[in-house]
C-alpha cells in the first residue's frame, strides 16, 4: 500500500516571492558594498594608477606648477621605458632634500647610451635630440659627455634653467621609477595626454 504525501507537490509554490529582509541584512550589504569599494581603490591607487601634484617649475612649459597628473604604475612592468617618457620616481639616494618624496622628470638617456650638451643643445649617442617640449632658445648646460650605466636613467626637466635633475644627482636606478605620466587632469582647461 502507498501512502500519499501531504506535503505541496513539487513547484507549485512561486519562487518569485521575495524573501524578507531584515534591517540588518540590509546594512550588512551596504557594509560590503563599501568594503569591496575600499579595497578596490587600495589597489587601483597602490598598484595600478595614482594621481600626483606638481609642486614646482622644473615641467614647465609642458607641466605647470598645481597640475595634476594620473601615472600608469603598470607601464613599465609590461613595457619599455622610452627616451621622451615623462616620469615620477622616488627621490634617489644622491638627492640629498630629504623633503621631497617623489620627483616628476623627462627620460633623456638609457642604459648604454652616452649623454652631453655642446653649445646648449642635448645629443645622445652623438645624435641631437630635437625637444619640441621646451620653450624656444632654451639651453641645456652642465652637462659633460657620460655613458649612463645598466639598469640606470638619466632624467631632466623641461625647465632646463630651474630643473634639480640627473645633472646635479646623477642617473637614476630604474628600481625608483613609480610609472608613467600619461594624463594631465586638472586643470580641466588642459586635460589631455602628456
Amino acid at each position: 500500500m502507498t501512502v500519499a504525501s501531504e506535503e505541496e507537490p513539487a513547484g507549485s509554490r512561486d519562487l518569485r516571492e521575495p524573501l524578507g529582509k531584515t534591517a540588518g541584512q540590509g546594512i550588512g550589504e551596504w557594509v560590503g558594498i563599501i568594503i569591496a569599494a575600499v579595497i578596490a581603490s587600495f589597489i587601483l591607487r597602490y598598484y595600478v594608477v595614482q594621481s600626483f601634484y606638481i609642486p614646482s617649475e622644473s615641467m614647465v612649459p609642458t607641466l605647470l606648477v598645481h597640475d595634476r597628473v594620473i601615472v600608469n604604475k603598470l607601464s613599465y612592468r609590461f613595457g619599455d621605458i622610452h627616451r621622451g617618457d615623462i616620469i615620477v620616481f622616488e627621490r634617489p639616494p644622491r638627492d640629498t632634500n630629504a623633503s621631497v618624496k617623489d620627483l616628476i622628470k623627462r627620460v633623456m638617456a638609457l642604459p648604454g647610451d652616452t649623454i652631453e650638451s655642446r653649445n646648449g643643445a642635448v645629443f645622445v649617442n652623438n645624435a641631437k635630440v630635437d625637444e619640441p617640449y621646451l620653450r624656444t632658445n632654451t639651453p641645456t648646460t652642465d652637462l659633460a659627455l657620460r655613458t649612463i650605466p645598466k639598469g640606470e636613467i638619466f632624467v631632466m626637466g623641461d625647465n632646463r634653467t630651474d630643473s634639480y635633475d640627473s645633472r646635479r644627482f646623477g642617473p637614476i636606478s630604474e628600481s625608483l621609477i613609480v610609472g608613467k605620466a600619461s594624463l594631465r587632469i586638472w586643470p580641466a582647461s588642459r586635460l589631455g595626454t602628456l
